[in-house]
């Protein structure tokens, strides 16, 4: 098998391997051998193209722009073009190239999330919003483009090189299940079951009162504990989820069942005997960050198991500093990468990838699995009826397959209860399931 390619480039750079890296083996699976002598790059009789400021002769080229060659952090200069009908960044004008944008340092500027670590109009959690990302401001958030650019280049690479053997990803569906509140009204601890009590009487839920006394007295099941459903809709349809787990200390934000809770150590292990299973870290370990070591080794000691993926709590991403974190405390994999605000690709691929620490220059061991819909998102910021949810998942999907993509769904155990504000919506899961399958 004819895997090896050989690329002319004129300086290799940590940002350079990184995103070639990622579209030759991860993407299109080839190894790539970098090159940065001439007479080498001519006499070879292999599989080979050149990056750089201008061609040799006629040979397979791709015009670059300096982002790849610089170092450090600035604002950049961005201008747009087109591809195919599409948005691109860093157009070049040189007849010779094979595309009449720099894909390379395009594909690199926005997986990196360089935006994201140049000044942003914060939302009222610190997080980037979906409103700051010249994705949105340039309409190409539904858009997975890396993906479509990496499928194009292979297809290119297939007409110029006959011998070449390009292996594509495989479609792939996982679905996620955060758990920030396992319990609607139990196990809550006296003080907050009389809070609650309070108010639903001070808010006149009359039918809340009644529920929350029911479920507490043994003759009604919790609203919140879907997980037996869950379990069997996963099972029955052959999937694997992960489960992400807020197992935190009691705070404004950090709202779950407390951790000395049998009941609900008891549940945590029954999913992790069922489902593999995740971090969800606490809002507050964004400004502590010490508070995750905790958190994780009183979650892995629970389910009797190494915890190794993570998913942000809010999904607060702090270019580099939370990601940096999940390293330092052995994090393999984070889920974290979407928007709460929005639907689409933050990173513009659908694709899994090593994150890229640009204050430090260098290709880390953390990978990470972007998301392209939360249900939270269908709900509380596109106030989408079940109808409009359901064609929104149907579109992201689409666009994942087309591009032999990875879709990552969002749900929590509270929005499947069929209950108060998500009426109807476990019917809007089924269908997603049925459709991502």
């Amino acid at each position: 098998m004819n895997k090896k390619i050989l690329i002319l480039v004129p300086k290799r750079t940590n940002r350079l391997i990184f995103i070639f890296n990622h579209f030759f083996k991860e993407l299109l699976g080839l190894e790539p051998e970098f090159c940065l002598d001439n007479k080498k790059f001519e006499d070879y009789d292999g599989i080979k193209i050149h990056y750089g400021f201008s061609a040799i002769g006629d040979e397979f080229f791709i015009a670059a722009e300096e982002l790849l060659f610089e170092r450090g952090i600035k604002d950049q200069e961005l201008s747009f073009g087109e591809y195919y009908n599409l948005p691109t960044l860093f157009p070049t004008y040189n007849r010779k190239s094979k595309y009449n944008f720099d894909l390379f340092s395009a594909s690199f500027y926005l997986i990196s999330r360089y935006e994201e670590y140049l000044p942003f109009m914060k939302d009222k959690y610190g997080r980037f919003p979906a409103s700051e990302s010249i994705a949105l401001k340039n309409n190409f958030l539904n858009k997975p483009l890396i993906d479509i650019w990496a499928k194009d280049l292979g297809y290119l690479l297939l007409e110029h090189f006959p011998g070449i053997e390009i292996q594509r990803p495989e479609y792939k569906f996982i679905p996620t299940i955060d758990i920030d509140a396992a319990f609607s009204y139990k196990h809550k601890g006296a003080l907050r079951i009389m809070g609650g009590y309070l108010k639903s009487f001070m808010s006149l839920e009359f039918k809340d009162l009644l529920t929350r006394t029911r479920v507490l007295l043994g003759k009604e099941k919790d609203p919140f504990d879907t997980f037996d459903y869950l379990f069997n809709t996963i099972r029955n349809n052959k999937l694997k989820a992960i489960f992400f787990i807020l197992f935190a200390d009691y705070g404004t934000n950090d709202k779950n069942i407390p951790t000395y809770s049998k009941s609900f150590r008891e549940l945590v292990a029954y999913i992790g005997d069922n489902a593999e299973v995740g971090i969800h870290p606490s809002f507050t370990s964004n400004s502590i960050p010490s508070k995750l070591k905790k958190e994780i080794i009183t979650l892995s000691k629970t389910v009797h198991q190494e915890i190794l993926k993570s998913r942000q709590h809010f999904l607060i991403i702090h270019m580099p500093s939370t990601y940096r974190n999940l390293i330092i405390h052995s994090i393999t994999d984070d889920y974290s990468m979407g928007y709460a605000d929005e639907i689409g690709f933050r990173a513009s691929t659908s694709m899994p990838f090593l994150f890229y620490d640009l204050e430090m220059e260098y290709t880390t061991s953390l990978r990470i699995h972007p998301f392209a819909v939360m249900e939270g998102t269908l709900k509380d910021y596109k106030q989408f009826n079940t109808d409009e949810a359901i064609s929104a998942y149907r579109e992201i999907i689409d666009e994942v397959k087309s591009v032999d993509g990875t879709f990552i769904s969002i749900w929590h155990n509270e929005s499947l209860s069929n209950s108060k504000r998500w009426v109807g919506w476990k019917a809007v899961f089924e269908k997603m399931i049925e459709y991502a399958k």
